[in-house]
């Protein structure tokens, strides 16, 4: 099995402490959330975990405590993008908290397993293409030896939580 911690919230940044608690415990019981009467037991010992994939925009939390997944297989997918606060407003500072996070993480684990996420793009008149462009360069040199991959997506407008945040968003159509 392969665990997604987690595409539904940051992890990581925010519930890493839960977390390890559930790995040293063995098991976590995972409620569907397309149906909130069925409930899974998942075990998470090593040998029924065939990999972690991380999701986040900050691991600080978790660092400290990597060495306890040394049974596991796992790797980070660490979103930077170059949005101020009225994008992202729970964002530590990208200049001198999460990049040098970023830097940490992959000098502690290999750059093979830190992922660096562009996403999601999204144009206003605040956030041009050019905008992308020049921020994309600046952030890919920061990166660069600390990573191996990119991945890069513009947002959708017809998903669900973005839906209602795009009118406030004044998005521009990418073509």
């Amino acid at each position: 099995m392969i665990i997604s911690a987690s595409r539904r919230t940051d992890i990581p940044a925010y519930y890493s402490n839960w977390f390890y608690n559930i790995i040293q415990e063995g098991s976590v019981l995972i409620r569907n959330p397309f149906n909130r009467r069925q409930i899974y037991a998942i075990d998470l010992s090593p040998d029924k975990v065939l990999g972690i994939v991380f999701w986040t925009k900050n691991p600080l939390p978790m660092l400290a405590r990597l060495d306890e997944l040394r049974d596991y297989k796992y790797y980070f997918q660490f979103t930077i993008t170059p949005y101020g606060k009225d994008i992202e407003p729970n964002i530590p500072d990208k200049k001198d908290v999460i990049i040098p996070a970023f830097k940490r993480l992959s000098e502690k684990i290999g750059a093979d397993r830190v992922i660096w996420r562009y996403d999601p793009i999204l144009i206003n008149s605040r956030y041009s293409v050019d905008y992308h462009l020049r921020a994309f360069e600046k952030i890919a040199f920061e990166l660069r030896a600390r990573t191996r991959r990119v991945t890069i997506s513009f947002i959708d407008t017809k998903y669900r939580g973005v839906k209602s945040n795009a009118k406030a968003l004044a998005l521009s159509r990418f073509s």
